[in-house]
């Protein structure tokens, strides 16, 4: 079926967001004015218990980094009961992962300088005062930056998100490549431009990824030895890393732009191959024993000090990845072999709930003394 003809999945989605968005029972605010009209679309909505807990909606062009492109999120009211709405920190970093996602384009994930001020954005043809979260980062300013001109391209920064009420409605906005200023808001009365916006909108995204070549059927640089595992343990600690030090600081868990899309999937492609290679194995027998071998490698990281950053760490990695391939005997074989328990307890599920999570505390146990057992002997000889 042609993708762009007018009987395909999408006139199903744009009937079904119609028949809900009539039945919102509160008014949705849009631009009216300081963003291409042309660009206007729905791009979400969330329901809760078969009512719409709330309606975004965006103006302006999604195609480029520069902007200018502003989005329009209306809660209903109730919905925007406290903690319930992201912070406007997080808002931000939604924008960003839309870039990145749609467009490719990382701008950076190292912390911006961020203010807080007062602005005032036109809502119904009057003026409304609006706290303001502006993240004035330059997406030059970090060390893994590409030259200009060499593999990406900056936002036109800053990027913005601001929250006000207006007539018992919650509304957030927000902004790249556009000053909240020169915004003007209004309840939105042409409801079917923004459906067939949101219909191009996904025809747009889906043209893009109809030419995206799946990273299992690529041909990849080859790869020497097991530099292919390092690399793969080394991105999955990373992204370990990462994680728990935002659940540790209190933010939104969210994994850093660089460590993910195609490196990550590339990494683990070429070390799946590998394995299929040097541990003469299908591809089903080596995606289980690369899974396994980088769970093993992360579970440790965040169970002890010394992994990353130390010549015992190096080692350890070493003598994992030897036996994952090689099934060689290693100086830690107790703890290899404690961790394929433990794994295979976990995969079957014994620590799902009652006495079966016991076991997996006493199977970790055991796992962890046995690499506390291989230090020893390290540091005795």
């Amino acid at each position: 079926m042609d993708p762009c003809g007018p009987e395909d999945r999408f006139t199903d989605q744009e009937e079904f967001s119609r028949r809900t968005l009539a039945a919102a029972g509160f008014p949705v605010y849009g631009v009216v004015r300081g963003a291409d009209p042309g660009g206007d679309a729905l791009t979400a909505f969330e329901t809760c218990d078969g009512r719409l807990s709330w309606v975004e909606v965006c103006s302006g062009d999604w195609t480029s980094a520069d902007g200018p492109y502003v989005t329009v999120r209306t809660y209903r009211p109730g919905a925007d009961r406290p903690g319930a709405l992201p912070e406007l920190e997080d808002v931000v970093e939604d924008e960003r992962d839309r870039v990145y996602e749609q467009l490719g384009v990382d701008e950076g994930d190292c912390p911006g300088r961020v203010r807080a001020l007062r602005e005032w954005i036109t809502v119904d043809g009057e003026p409304c005062a609006v706290e303001v979260h502006e993240d004035l980062r330059d997406p030059w300013d970090r060390p893994d930056a590409p030259l200009p001109g060499r593999g990406a391209t900056p936002g036109a920064g800053p990027v913005w998100a601001g929250r006000f009420r207006v007539d018992g409605l919650t509304v957030t906005v927000c902004g790249r490549g556009v000053v909240p200023g020169s915004l003007e808001l209004a309840p939105i009365q042409d409801v079917e431009r923004h459906l067939r916006g949101r219909t191009a909108l996904l025809r747009g995204l889906a043209a893009r990824r109809a030419r995206y070549v799946p990273v299992e059927e690529r041909e990849l640089p080859p790869t020497v030895g097991l530099e292919a595992h390092r690399a793969v343990i080394e991105h999955g600690i990373a992204e370990s890393a990462a994680i728990e030090a935002q659940v540790r600081a209190g933010r939104t868990p969210r994994l850093p732009r660089g460590l993910r899309g195609e490196t990550g999937a590339l990494r683990w492609e070429a070390a799946v191959r590998q394995q299929m290679r040097l541990g003469s194995e299908s591809r089903e027998e080596a995606v289980a024993a690369v899974t396994a071998m980088v769970n093993h490698l992360n579970r440790l990281s965040r169970q002890t000090q010394w992994v990353v950053g130390t010549v015992e760490g190096v080692a350890a990695v070493e003598e994992v990845i030897r036996y994952t391939v090689f099934a060689s005997e290693v100086a830690s074989l107790p703890a290899q072999r404690a961790w394929e328990q433990l794994w295979r307890d976990r995969a079957d599920g014994a620590g799902a709930a009652g006495d079966g999570w016991e076991e997996e505390r006493i199977g970790e146990q055991l796992w962890l003394a046995a690499w506390e057992q291989w230090r020893a002997a390290r540091a005795g000889r």
